[in-house]
């Protein structure tokens, strides 16, 4: 089982003080302080683990987040930044002696500049509101993640977040222009803007995926994108999962970049098509959607090309969307998976790392004899041309044993991914599920840089503890890095 951090006594016990503070900082209506409130901020997407916060506070500016943020500093309290909750591998996950900091309240779009092709929004905007501002003058955002009904641009940064379409257009990084960025002393920072290249360091592209351990993002700028003339989605059927990897290594060795290419299994398959009967192929083993877009002529083209890589990889049914309908019914099973799995099974437990394509058939074929040995279930969703595989295990939470197996295989996969030349995640992050199989893919010298770079903005640990380093709290208490402010740090960015 994963271990949640030990709370400090000492500030439990000053929680009536800690909560008067707090009142002086954001309104009353603004802190959460009751059992029964608390109750809905003690977990996220990972549902296997919670913990009540010491308090939720709700801020509705940059500046009460600067100041909460100072206070905590001063006061050597801990701080855990939350979005919607939406996160797969525990970073949202308080302690009991964090104050979690909730972004609920910065849901404005504050500009959208077609001419510079961005816009700027509030840390707490939902991912898909961001195309739906746009989209009546032809734009949208690319990075589309699954939850993107409800995820927000603010946590999409903090775990660097794709979805179906990253393969052509990108993840977050790719996407992100500019932050706004309160600092773990209250300090607010502004880096990028409107334009492609900062003059600085990249502290943006250390910022995207840094999953809440350097600082609170509170606005984005980001990247929109004129929708293609013309997209064409490909339902395509194998008789083997081993046809389907083979054929995604095909599609991107013949020198074609889809806009997005994903793969699922028979048990995903069956689930989709009875959530949203959007007409899979049920009497496949594997499943690959393949989306083109572009000018009409070439999308035209390449569908034919993609079919004949199919039959030659075996393909046992090929069916292309004519019409824009047809297009959005052929995601709309893959955008629902995995809620579609949940009618399988009480619980699952999903999963996320990435490998090099041309594995994607020998770890199938792993995971498929993981699961006859750990005794459970698995339905596998992939973005199969990046690699990044999402096996759904299959579990009932209120039979002894079943979590902590599902735990023992979940690690499992990931270890076979590095083992194959992977990596221990590709957009859940690491948070707590992925936390002790760090050293499994990197050195103790690899961590002892990251390690340096989170102390540098938070030299006593305070942002979201017990997250992604094993040995966070160890090298915090030994004091390996002297306490400096904000403008020693970056002394050349912008201030307030």
């Amino acid at each position: 089982m994963i271990s949640l951090p030990e709370p400090d006594r000492a500030v439990l016990a000053r929680r009536p003080e800690i909560l008067r503070a707090l009142r002086s900082i954001v309104p009353p209506c603004d802190l959460i302080d009751d059992d029964l409130q608390l109750a809905a901020y003690e977990t996220d997407g990972l549902t296997a683990y919670r913990q009540k916060p010491l308090a939720v506070a709700l801020p509705e500016t940059t500046e009460q987040v600067s100041r909460l943020l100072e206070y905590a500093h001063r006061e050597g309290l801990s701080i855990v930044a939350r979005g919607a909750g939406t996160s797969l591998s525990g970073g949202a996950i308080p302690v009991a002696d964090a104050i979690v900091v909730g972004l609920g309240k910065f849901n404005r779009i504050l500009a959208i500049d077609y001419g510079d092709r961005c816009v700027i929004a509030q840390s707490g905007v939902p991912n898909l509101a961001i195309t739906h501002a746009v989209a009546g003058n032809g734009f949208y955002y690319a990075p589309d993640p699954s939850s993107q009904i409800a995820c927000t641009i603010g946590g999409n940064v903090a775990e660097n977040s794709g979805g179906v379409h990253c393969l052509k257009y990108g993840l977050t990084t790719n996407n992100v222009l500019g932050a706004e960025l309160v600092l773990p002393d209250g300090e607010i920072v502004r880096l990028g803007g409107r334009h492609l290249d900062a003059g600085h360091y990249d502290l943006l592209g250390l910022i995207t995926g840094s999953e809440g351990l350097l600082g609170i993002v509170t606005e984005v700028t980001v990247r929109i994108l004129p929708r293609p003339p013309s997209a064409r989605a490909l339902l395509i059927g194998f008789p083997t999962t081993e046809g389907a990897g083979a054929c995604v290594a095909g599609v991107i060795a013949a020198g074609i970049v889809p806009a997005g290419m994903e793969m699922m299994d028979r048990p995903a398959i069956h689930a989709a098509e009875a959530f949203v009967h959007a007409g899979y192929p049920l009497e496949a083993e594997a499943l690959l959607i393949v989306e083109l877009d572009g000018p009409a002529a070439e999308v035209d083209f390449l569908i034919q090309h993609v079919i004949e890589l199919a039959r030659a990889h075996g393909a046992s049914s090929c069916r292309a969307s004519s019409s824009e309908a047809e297009r959005l019914a052929f995601w709309a099973g893959r955008k629902a998976a995995f809620p579609a799995v949940g009618r399988l099974s009480p619980d699952y437990y999903c999963m996320d790392g990435t490998i090099p394509r041309r594995e994607l058939p020998r770890v199938l074929s792993a995971i498929y004899q993981m699961s006859e040995r750990h005794g459970l279930r698995v339905a596998n969703v992939f973005h199969a041309g990046d690699g990044n595989l999402h096996p759904l295990i299959l579990y009932d939470a209120n039979r002894p044993g079943e979590l902590e197996r599902a735990e023992a295989f979940g690690a499992e996969i990931l270890r076979l991914c590095v083992d194959v030349g992977g990596v221990l995640t590709g957009e859940h992050g690491v948070g707590l599920e992925k936390r002790d199989l760090m050293p499994y893919q990197f050195t103790a010298v690899d961590l002892e840089m990251q390690l340096r770079v989170k102390q540098a903005f938070d030299p006593r640990a305070r942002f979201n503890p017990g997250k992604v380093f094993p040995a966070l709290h160890r090298c915090a208490e030994e004091g390996r890095v002297h306490i400096r402010s904000g403008a020693e740090r970056f002394p050349d960015l912008p201030r307030f």
